[in-house]
């Protein structure tokens, strides 16, 4: 794809009408009993969820994202009575991998965003007091970077000397948050149907929902089916809600996720030959990100960060699938690096050549939105058709929607 044709993609060409209460607001009580629409190269068929293993390609490979949702969203009051909501983003410090800032003991710092932030002042701390694992814990936040909204969190156990470590911390002191199109607060049921079955490594703020879906029945019935199954890690961040507000969507300043591979994924995705369908947007976007750092490990770039247009400015001479994830392996091996952590802000819409992925199984997202254009980047014109279709046989829309298989 050349400059001039990405700049031709207009946001005004990839919006539909979703009334209000077409958004599921509410999980259903069977996860897999949601409605599943399969495109297949053009055929549409209806039916449900739990009947997904009648319709994958033969020998394919799911892979899932199997991150958890941590409790990001933060209370505390100040002695006027304010009310400051902090909402944890990325760690800053003393590390920048989600995966062990989760591990931390006693203090770390954390980009943010702000609600109320006029009342947050320079000086203030901010305090709480509560239980963790039975042990009184209080726990400061203040203001390490106004301008950036980096926000330092401390705390000191007053019962004894075990450490509190920050995974436990935020499991009493913060909420699940909600997407903000649900309009609802957040609710106890909430924190059981807003994580996948299978999730496992916490940092998320926002579920991977397409994985909802699934059942270990479900589950149990694909691998009986002789579908394999590998589980990788993104966690998903809050710009996933991010509206585009700009109509040349090339602008669109787009959100940074945490990615995480083991050696063992890797020597998955090369020992199969068959197709390698993801559970979700994020997943996707995890293996094309990982395909694009072969690239760059190919032409001696180390640094593992996929720039939101990097695929789009590299399209000649590129790899195969195998080649570029078996450079990653060769890289991994020759460093005696077990498990590899990068950051992704890859930008996936029409146009885009897809290295990894042929097909995806994911729910209905909002109108024009990064998710809306990476859809139609893998089926094309034929989105409109998809939508159209849910919308005519009654399906649920968003994060607690329905399903569909998607195979161009």
């Amino acid at each position: 794809m050349n400059e001039l044709s990405i700049t031709d993609i207009k946001l005004s060409d990839y919006t539909y009408e979703l009334p209000d209460e077409r958004i599921a607001k509410f999980p259903l009580s069977e996860r897999d009993q949601s409605k599943l629409q399969v495109y297949n190269q053009g055929e549409i068929t209806h039916t449900q969820f739990y009947q997904i293993a009648d319709y994958l390609p033969e020998g394919s490979l799911l892979v899932f994202n199997n991150t958890k949702v941590i409790p990001a969203r933060i209370h505390f009051q100040k002695p006027t009575g304010a009310t400051i909501q902090i909402f944890l983003l990325h760690p800053i410090a003393p590390t920048a991998v989600i995966n062990l800032a989760m591990e931390v003991s006693d203090s770390c710092i954390w980009e943010c965003m702000i609600g109320n932030k006029k009342r947050f002042k320079k000086n203030d701390i901010l305090q709480r007091t509560l239980q963790v694992n039975g042990n009184e814990v209080v726990v400061s936040a203040k203001l390490a970077d106004e301008e950036q909204n980096h926000v330092e969190l401390s705390w000191q156990n007053l019962s004894n000397d075990t450490p509190i470590l920050f995974v436990d911390l935020i499991q009493s002191l913060g909420e699940i948050p909600l997407p903000p199109y649900l309009n609802r607060e957040t609710e106890s049921s909430d924190y059981e149907t807003y994580q996948t079955v299978y999730s496992e490594k916490k940092g998320a703020v926002a579920a991977p929902t397409a994985g909802l879906h699934f059942t270990e029945q479900v589950l149990q019935k694909l691998q009986q089916a002789g579908f394999k199954q590998d589980f990788l890690t993104l966690h998903v961040g809050a710009g996933t809600f991010q509206p585009i507000k700009v109509e040349n969507i090339v602008e669109h300043r787009m959100h940074n996720e945490q990615i995480v591979f083991s050696r063992k994924n890797l020597q998955n995705l090369l020992q199969h030959e068959g197709p390698i369908i993801p559970v979700g947007t994020t997943s996707m976007r995890a293996l094309e990100s990982l395909y694009w750092f072969g690239v760059k490990l190919g032409k001696g770039d180390s640094d593992f960060l996929i720039e939101k247009l990097y695929p789009y400015h590299h399209t000649k001479t590129l790899p195969s699938r195998q080649e570029s994830f078996a450079t990653i392996l060769n890289f991994m091996e020759s460093n005696d690096i077990e498990e590899l952590t990068g950051e992704t802000e890859i930008f996936i819409f029409p146009g885009y050549h897809f290295k990894v992925c042929r097909g995806i199984v994911t729910n209905y997202h909002q109108p024009e939105s990064t998710l809306v254009l990476l859809i139609a980047a893998l089926i094309g014109e034929d989105w409109r058709k998809v939508y159209q279709e849910a919308m005519d046989k009654d399906y649920r829309f968003l994060s607690y929607g329905d399903s569909s298989l998607l195979l161009p």
